[in-house]
C-alpha cells in the first residue's frame, strides 16, 4: 500500500531562498504578476479546495512582505505582515469553522497555508529580542528578525513533536485528550525535550501518559503543523504489556484498538471512536499501522 500524503505537505510554491539574500532581485519580483494571500487575520480565504490571491496591489500601506515562494510561472506569491498596532497580528485560534475549511483544501495549498501560517504567527509573538529586549526588524524576505540594538539574528523556530501508538497483539494503543470533539480519538502525543531523540521521546511520552513501555520504536512519516509551529514525528513502538495506568493531568481515556476495528473505523464505519481528520498525521499513522498484517 502507498504511504498515504500527510496534510500540510506537497507545497507547490519554490520556496525561492536565494531571493531571501538578495533585496534587489525581491523588488523585482514584487512587480504587477506578484500575488498577494488572502487572510482575515490568520485565516485563509478559501475557494474551490484553493486559496485565494489577489494582486499585491492591494497590499496595505503599513503592511511588509513575507515571500511564500515563486510558483511554476515564476510569480512571487507573498503574504502581509501587519505593524504591530494593526488588524489581524492577533493569532486566530483553532475555531471548528477553521478545521472545516482546513479539510476542504488540497494538499499542496495546506502547505502552503501552512508556511504562512506559521511565519506570520511567529512575527507577531517575537516583535522584541531574546536577547536584550529590544524592538526587531524584519529581514531575509520574511524569514527572519534582526534586532535594533545588538544586531542578534531570530529566525522561525519549528518545535518537533513525537506522535504515536503502542501496539500490542495487533491493537493499537490510542488516547483521548481533554476538551475533545465527542468520541475522538487518537495517537499520542509530546513535546520532544533537551538532550532527548525521539526513540527516547517515544517511550517516555506513551509511559507517561499511559503507564505503557515501548521498545522498537519505528519511524513512520513527518508532517508540518502550523498551531503554531510543530513538525510532528509520528512513530510506532511495541508495547511490552497492555496493562494501561492513565495520567489523568494528560488524557481523558485510552483503550487498545484492534487493527481490523481501526481499518473499519477509517473506512468509515460505526465504531467505539472517531478517527483523527484526515490532514492530522495521526490519521496517516493510524493508516499505515492499520494496512499491515494484511
Amino acid at each position: 500500500m502507498p504511504m498515504p500524503i500527510p496534510g500540510f505537505t506537497g507545497g507547490l510554491l519554490d520556496r525561492a531562498d536565494a531571493l531571501r539574500h538578495d533585496p534587489v532581485a525581491l523588488s523585482a519580483k514584487l512587480d504587477w504578476r506578484a500575488r498577494l494571500l488572502k487572510l482575515d487575520g490568520l485565516v485563509p480565504d478559501v475557494e474551490d479546495g484553493r486559496l485565494a490571491w489577489t494582486s499585491i496591489a492591494d497590499l496595505p500601506e503599513e503592511a511588509e512582505v513575507i515571500l511564500l515562494g515563486l510558483d511554476a510561472q515564476d510569480r512571487a506569491h507573498v503574504a502581509a505582515l501587519l505593524p504591530a498596532s494593526g488588524e489581524g497580528t492577533t493569532p486566530a485560534m483553532r475555531s471548528p469553522a477553521l478545521m472545516t475549511m482546513l479539510a476542504t483544501l488540497e494538499p499542496g495549498e495546506a502547505a502552503t497555508y501552512a508556511a504562512a501560517r506559521s511565519v506570520l504567527d511567529w512575527h507577531a509573538r517575537h516583535r522584541f529580542c531574546a536577547r536584550c529586549g529590544s524592538t526587531t526588524h524584519l529581514f531575509r524576505a520574511g524569514w527572519g528578525r534582526q534586532c535594533d540594538a545588538c544586531y542578534t539574528e531570530h529566525f522561525p523556530r519549528v518545535d518537533p513533536v513525537v506522535i504515536m501508538i503502542a501496539e500490542h497483539d495487533g491493537r493499537a494503543l490510542l488516547g483521548r485528550g481533554k476538551g475533545w470533539p465527542d468520541g475522538r480519538y487518537s495517537a499520542l502525543a509530546g513535546f520532544l525535550e533537551p538532550g532527548e531523540s525521539v526513540e527516547e521521546a517515544v517511550a517516555r511520552e506513551i509511559h507517561e501518559e499511559a503507564g505503557v513501555r515501548v521498545s522498537n520504536v519505528r519511524y513512520v512519516a513527518s508532517q508540518p503543523w502550523p498551531f503554531p509551529s510543530s513538525l510532528m514525528i509520528a512513530c510506532t513502538g511495541v508495547a511490552e504489556d497492555d496493562a494501561i495506568t492513565l495520567d489523568t493531568n494528560e488524557l481523558e481515556d485510552a483503550m487498545w484498538v484492534p487493527r481490523d476495528l481501526v481499518r473499519a473505523v477509517l473506512a468509515g464505519e460505526p465504531g467505539p471512536f472517531v478517527a483523527p481528520p484526515p490532514y492530522a498525521i495521526a490519521h496517516t499513522l493510524l493508516s499505515v499501522w492499520a494496512a499491515e498484517g494484511r
